[in-house]
């Protein structure tokens, strides 16, 4: 592709600014997911500014641009994701939340700068360009059913040819960047159990059935899916990760809600799991004369970074950043709906480092004071910029 490096990079630091400033106004006005109407109204604003794209609303408050080239070809798809949390956050910094109890303690907000500042310096591109690429703005990534399958419902992914996606990352310093072929995020499942006992006297335990002990005993049992049911070669979380019964100290209630989730990422053993904890809580509830409601949600599927994209990716990152900044990052129970698109294009998702502990910016991503060093949205440009014009060739190479 006749691009000359010297003048993208000169495109790349003119945008860099304007980077920043968008990253600060979307982290002051942050909205949770199935809500951000003002934040997609924001990104397709902006996109309204650039020359050459064609701009769509494929589902409430998402935003899809394609940039077509100048000649056809292969399509990439690089994919933000623009919801916020529901937390109150805690930084003492000039463009805090506005908004109480949301807050960008992800970094998506960095998510939807960066791909921002990628869709202005590649528009300029558009007359060297052989193919086309596409920009996703995705909302509602953090709470299920989310918002990448009904974009993938609804034709927004139709025929492209690879798929990308990055994520800042506090655990990593800022400079590095991180990607690996294979598991990379795991499923992110969900379930509510309610135990039912019978009541009475706490002075009396004997007359009732003790929900509180049935609930205790299950709790315990239900590890032993994980340590003596399941595959020790194929990793698996099983979390509870909340209990409620009772009103007072002399009452043994009638009723203990749980809920928890499960990760994993082998798709067989998913769908094993159910069945295994309900025999857990069949034989336990039995023995002690109690019963049992379970409601298993299945939540996104787990994120397989495919073994070409994957190596194409890794091939501009280190043409960029060099063998020091690129790293091969262990896999994360951690759940990502990026995963849908995977099913409709071959895909890779890659970790940006965001952390600076010397700056105070090293809590963890959903924490009240979560922030990133800025720097990371320079690499994080750079390396979507140059990820999308070198999966455009050696797809065309591929072609061919």
């Amino acid at each position: 592709m006749a691009l000359d490096p010297a003048e993208i990079r000169s495109r790349l630091e003119a945008v860099q600014a304007d980077v920043v400033r968008w990253r600060r106004h979307l982290h002051a006005h942050p909205e949770v997911s199935f809500h951000e109407r003002e934040t997609a109204a924001f990104v397709f604003q902006t996109l309204q500014q650039f020359d050459g794209l064609q701009l769509t609303r494929p589902t409430e408050n998402s935003v899809v641009a394609r940039l077509v080239g100048a000649q056809p070809g292969p399509v990439v798809a690089l994919r933000a994701d623009i919801d916020a949390l529901p937390i109150t956050e805690e930084n003492e910094i000039d463009f805090v939340s506005r908004n109480v109890g949301a807050m960008h303690a992800c970094g998506h907000d960095a998510h939807t700068a960066m791909l921002l500042g990628a869709v202005k310096v590649l528009s300029t591109l558009r007359d060297s360009l052989v193919g086309e690429l596409r920009f996703v703005f995705q909302p509602a990534e953090e709470l299920p059913p989310g918002g990448a399958q009904p974009l993938c419902d609804s034709g927004a992914i139709d025929g492209v040819d690879a798929v990308v996606g990055a994520h800042v990352w506090t655990p990593l310093p800022v400079g590095a960047v991180a990607v690996k072929a294979g598991p990379m995020m795991a499923s992110s499942d969900t379930f509510e159990l309610v135990i039912r006992g019978r009541g009475g006297h706490a002075a009396q335990p004997h007359m009732g059935v003790d929900c509180v002990v049935v609930a205790a005993q299950a709790i315990v049992n239900l590890q032993q899916v994980v340590s003596r049911n399941a595959d020790p070669l194929k990793p698996l979380v099983l979390s509870i990760t909340k209990m409620h019964a009772g009103t007072t100290n002399n009452v043994i209630p009638d009723v203990a809600e749980l809920a928890g989730t499960v990760r994993s990422f082998d798709p067989e053993q998913r769908q094993q799991v159910p069945g295994m904890m309900e025999r857990v809580l069949r034989g336990v509830t039995q023995a002690h004369g109690a019963e049992y409601d379970l409601r298993y949600q299945f939540g996104y599927r787990p994120v397989i970074n495919d073994a070409r994209i994957t190596g194409w990716v890794q091939e501009a990152l280190l043409a960029e950043f060099g063998p020091d900044a690129v790293l091969s990052p262990e896999p994360s129970m951690g759940g990502e709906d990026f995963s849908a698109y995977q099913t409709k294009a071959p895909g890779t998702f890659f970790l940006i480092g965001a952390g600076n502990a010397a700056k105070g910016m090293a809590y963890p991503h959903h924490n009240s004071r979560f922030n990133i060093d800025e720097n990371a949205l320079r690499i994080g440009l750079t390396a979507e910029v140059h990820t999308a014009l070198h999966l455009l060739e050696k797809l065309r190479q591929a072609e061919h």
